[in-house]
């Protein structure tokens, strides 16, 4: 019986399911405590994790017995997958099945940036009726610029034209006749131009070294004049504290961020301003979306475990295979 260690909170019937096969260690909070993690997996044959627990090269060293790490979610910068490449380890993950309910966020942020509805609820919870205060503006005919033009940019860009909204990409790994921009009738152009023309940016790129930090003084800068900024994609691509400087100095009307430099963030001037919206990285924390990464996620574990190819994998299928 193959013993799988979980770090943090994933649970339900596909875990349930799973426990039924194999012998799985279930430790919620092991993530934050590098030490205890490398010696509780000396002898585990899978990990599960989220994107807290950070599985470095060093804890894929001490555990000799690792086939395969689970990743439920779709981004990977917080496992070290040269390191288990090089130790025949494979790495599934689940690229697309939450990706839809990010794509929802991000509309929700859109429309609520727009109306202004967090203010307005508060205002009026507490006995008010202002609502000249509240003159918001539509999403038709604004114009949205994608950075980063994948499975989420085109499920955005695929809502954002149902609603009347004007839609543009930048992308570098992109050609302007790729299909699914044609198909959401998307510009494909550079970073300046999307800048210069968007009422709302919004980042749904993967957190390389290239795009650490570089929505910075100089990206902002370039923006259009009272648009918004929305991340939920990786909260270090931000610069925070230029964030601020462009939202005190009203460059920007506001911004929406699922995601933080660090997480959880101390509280700071983001916290306190009435035009940013923040969320606890919840882009895919919905029961649907929970449900079928968890589903994917387990059920390609045990494959791997009983000696069959996982479905979703970064690097190989099996162990033994080769890239």
């Amino acid at each position: 019986m193959a013993r799988i260690l979980i770090t943090e909170q994933i649970d339900g019937a596909a875990v349930d399911q799973l426990s039924q096969n194999h012998e799985v260690l279930i430790e919620h909070r092991l993530w934050s405590d590098m030490e205890q993690l490398k010696a509780r997996s000396v002898d585990i044959d899978a990990i599960i994790v989220r994107n807290q627990t950070q599985v470095t090269a060093d804890l894929i060293q001490s555990a000799s017995h690792l086939k395969v790490i689970g990743r439920a979610g779709a981004g990977l910068d917080n496992i070290d997958c040269d390191a288990a490449s090089k130790a025949n380890v494979v790495v599934c993950y689940t690229p697309s099945e939450n990706s839809l309910s990010v794509a929802e966020l991000v509309m929700g942020y859109m429309l609520s940036l727009a109306r202004d509805i967090p203010a307005a609820q508060q205002s009026t919870s507490k006995g008010n009726w202002e609502r000249k205060r509240f003159t918001g503006s539509e999403l038709s005919g604004k114009t949205l610029g994608i950075i980063g033009f994948g499975r989420i940019g085109t499920l955005v860009a695929e809502r954002a034209n149902a609603f009347g909204m004007t839609v543009i990409a930048h992308d570098e790994f992109l050609t302007p006749d790729a299909p699914h921009l044609l198909e959401n009738d998307v510009e494909l152009m550079g970073l300046s131009d999307l800048l210069s023309q968007s009422d709302f940016v919004s980042c749904h790129t993967p957190l390389t070294e290239d795009t650490r930090g570089f929505v910075n003084s100089d990206f902002l800068s370039q923006m259009k004049h009272n648009a918004y900024l929305i991340n939920a994609s990786r909260g270090e691509v931000i610069n925070e504290s230029d964030l601020v400087v462009a939202l005190e100095s009203e460059k920007l009307s506001g911004a929406a961020l699922d995601v933080r430099e660090v997480e959880p963030p101390i509280a700071g001037k983001l916290e306190e301003m009435t035009n940013v919206l923040l969320t606890p990285h919840i882009g895919a924390f919905t029961r649907e979306a929970q449900d079928r990464v968890i589903e994917r996620v387990c059920h390609d574990v045990d494959a791997v475990l009983h000696g069959e190819p996982a479905t979703s994998f970064f690097n190989f299928p099996l162990p033994n295979s080769q890239p």
